[in-house]
């Protein structure tokens, strides 16, 4: 609480300092650039400004309903959405974020209220339906679904993801006919989206065609190789296919990228007990038990490997835990018994063989009744086997990880239906509500920040001599990294450069002339999301210092992020406004003529921000040639220009400087596809895949599908 206080503190501080009273406007506008580049802690204290200062404003309450619900906080985010619905009943989104918020809390009444309430003023909006039809499914009314789903379809006939959530819907009510329909029809309309063949893969599956599902998840993970889900359902078919080396295959690939995924180490684990991998296998179920020290079944598959390689101890330690838990679990005590006896222990085996064999007699009589459903003499004999030699059908050899039924303990494990339906809907109703449909295909031009996000997959290390340089002679209190992902600030350290705001403030109405405070001030605003004013004191650091290279740089990047977000504004305007009903505007009405100049002057106006940045990194490449970040970035700007052939020119000299450029080589071979060069584009992107950047694989199976 006090650490939430002195942000808030800090912040009041700034906008007060910078503006003598709170504009309005400009912290509006800096809490949805921040929201726009998913910082949505700091977002929220920039809506809190607003909404202290102007709390009858509708914008400020849904705004920070929507970083709310980037959050999971879906109570906050439902009573802020019906505040500003209460002070702007017309605003369209309110409903629809407040319908998420809602639906995400299982109240789907409440939720398919909102939808309907959006649909008056923005008729026939594909989420809105979409997520209609999901709140439907989610209270078991298929019926009430499949009409909103004919709507969604009859008005988005070529749409793939119309036809995505009915057919889950159709698999839920055991339809897979239909489901198969659907499935179909999304990857004929769109046969690059990996979640349609994964989904497809399911129902392949349940129906037993199993050939089916490994070519679907073999597309699947071809189109997103950096999606753990798949390797493990891949590696289920293999195993139903009697593939056992290339299940575990499966199962590596997932610990490779999570260590300790607990159904790939349970799973592998099982697999490595059939083939004799004794040793590994007891690392896997090791593993599993210090994330569950309540998995039994772990415990029980580790005592039979520990029999197997003579750790009888061991064996007898891990059995205790198992019938301390399952008191009636038969092959317990018979396997507990030929430890004991391995290690001499012959009172002690006489006594567990005995009390097993008593209960199995009284069972088989009637006079004991069994509360775990236990096995069979059969059973018995298979206690000291891994996982069934011969599969038969999917049910018979799996279990679902919430099922703690000791007699499957040798049987594999699969995502709980349940949970997997509640991830499929949440995933097809959630995501960035404010970004719904952008799509970023290069690889993201580079900044200088403090903080990066942390990618298990893509580990690659970005160095420049430039930035070492400054670095090490400590100018600023934060070490410098060069990314092209950054991180979004937790409250301490939004705290921490709001302070830090106010400390260079001082440093400068001492020394004016201080070219790095102004440069390290910029920093600071750029990370709370002010892209004026740290275009300002960008500006002052050049002026005071016209050799500063990385203001230079810095000032590109921050300009082509005010230019990116102003992009997107006006795209969000044309679809977020509510249309009212106006005549028919002719060509040369004063209207019309009026938004032709508007259009000419914001088109104008984006020219010169265009001009200005590639001004920029040009002085950067001119002061440092070796700046390969500066090379990226421009050809970036001129890939977005359309001007490939310009842009193919930066990244070669970016990777004639450093050959090892991953994100050169992505983005290259992107402009040669866009100019049809389809051998060299592929060249590069096969590059760019072996230096790290595994989404290059995917966009080159699409070139050899066509």
């Amino acid at each position: 609480m006090m650490r939430r206080f002195l942000c808030i503190l800090a912040l009041s501080i700034y906008t007060l300092s910078g503006y003598g009273q709170i504009n309005t406007d400009r912290v509006m506008t800096i809490g949805r650039n921040a929201l726009y580049f998913e910082d949505y802690v700091l977002a929220i204290q920039y809506f809190n400004q607003v909404i202290r200062s102007k709390p009858w404003m509708a914008e400020p309450y849904f705004y920070r309903g929507v970083a709310k619900i980037s959050l999971d906080d879906f109570k906050g985010a439902e009573e802020d959405c019906t505040a500003s619905i209460e002070r702007n009943p017309f605003l369209a989104q309110a409903y629809y974020a407040r319908g998420i918020a809602r639906q995400s809390q299982e109240n789907y009444d409440g939720a398919i209220a909102d939808y309907e309430k959006g649909l008056e003023y923005k008729t026939d909006d594909r989420l809105m339906l979409s997520n209609m039809a999901i709140a439907y499914i989610q209270k078991k009314d298929f019926d009430g679904a499949e009409k909103v789903f004919d709507k969604l379809v009859s008005a988005y006939p070529r749409e793939s993801s119309s036809y995505l959530p009915r057919a889950a819907m159709y698999l839920e009510k055991g339809d897979t006919v239909n489901a198969l329909k659907d499935y179909d029809k999304a990857i004929e309309l769109d046969p690059y989206f990996a979640p349609s063949y994964g989904n497809r893969a399911i129902v392949y599956y349940q129906i037993n065609r199993l050939e089916d599902a490994l070519k679907d998840l073999n597309e699947a993970i071809r189109l997103s190789m950096k999606e753990t889900g798949y390797y493990i359902n891949r590696g289920l078919v293999r195993y139903q296919l009697n593939d056992l080396r290339g299940a575990m295959s499966d199962y590596d690939e997932v610990i490779n990228v999570e260590k300790h995924n607990m159904i790939a180490r349970f799973n592998r684990g099982l697999l490595r007990f059939q083939v004799g991998e004794y040793n590994g296998a007891i690392e896997d179920f090791t593993d599993v038990i210090e994330q569950e020290p309540d998995n039994y079944m772990a415990y029980y598959n580790r005592a039979l490997l520990r029999f197997q390689v003579g750790d009888f101890p061991g064996a007898v330690d891990d059995y205790d835990v198992v019938l301390a838990e399952y008191p009636m679990f038969i092959p317990g005590y018979y396997s507990r018994s030929e430890a004991k006896r391995k290690m001499n222990d012959v009172v002690g085996a006489d006594k567990d063989y005995w009390k097993a064999f008593e209960m199995e007699k009284k069972m088989r009589d009637g006079s004991l009744k069994n509360e775990t459903q236990l096995a069979s003499s059969d059973d018995k004999q298979d206690s000291n086997a891994g996982a069934s030699a011969n599969p038969t059908s999917p049910s018979d050899n799996t279990r679902e990880q919430s099922d703690e039924n000791i007699e499957k303990f040798n049987r594999l494990v699969v995502y709980d239906k349940e949970e997997e339906r509640k991830s499929k809907y949440k995933n097809e109703f959630r995501g960035r509500v404010q970004d719904r449909n952008v799509r970023i295909d290069l690889e993201k031009s580079f900044v200088l920040s403090y903080y990066e996000k942390s990618d298990p997959v893509k580990r690659l290390i970005y160095y420049d001599k430039m930035v070492d340089d400054f670095n090490n002679a400590a100018y600023l209190n934060y070490k410098l990294i060069l990314t092209n992902d950054e991180a979004a600030l937790t409250e301490d350290q939004i705290a921490t450069h709001f302070n830090s705001i106010n400390n260079y403030s001082s440093v400068i109405e001492k020394d004016p002339g201080n070219a790095i405070a102004y440069f390290g001030r910029g920093l600071d605003y750029m990370l709370v999301q002010d892209f004026v004013e740290a275009i300002k004191d960008f500006n002052r650091a050049i002026e005071l210092n016209s050799s500063f290279t990385l203001a230079y740089f810095c000032r590109a990047v921050v300009r082509n992020k005010q230019m990116t977000y102003n992009q997107y504004e006006k795209e969000e305007q044309k679809v977020s406004v509510v249309p009212m009903e106006t005549p028919a505007l002719s060509k040369g009405s004063n209207i019309a003529k009026a938004r032709e100049a508007q259009e000419a002057i914001e088109n104008k106006q984006q020219s010169q921000e265009h001009e200005m940045i590639m001004r920029d990194y040009d002085m950067v490449i001119k002061q440092n040639p070796s700046f390969v970040y500066a090379y990226f970035n421009r050809g970036n700007m001129r890939c977005n220009l359309r001007d490939f052939r310009a842009a193919i020119a930066d990244y070669d000299e970016a990777i004639r400087r450093d050959p090892e450029f991953a994100e050169a080589y992505f983005n290259r071979g992107l402009s040669y596809l866009s100019l049809g060069n389809i051998n060299q584009g592929i060249r590069d992107l096969s590059k760019a895949g072996e230096l790290g950047i595994y989404n290059a694989y995917s966009i080159i199976k699409r070139m050899a599908r066509n």
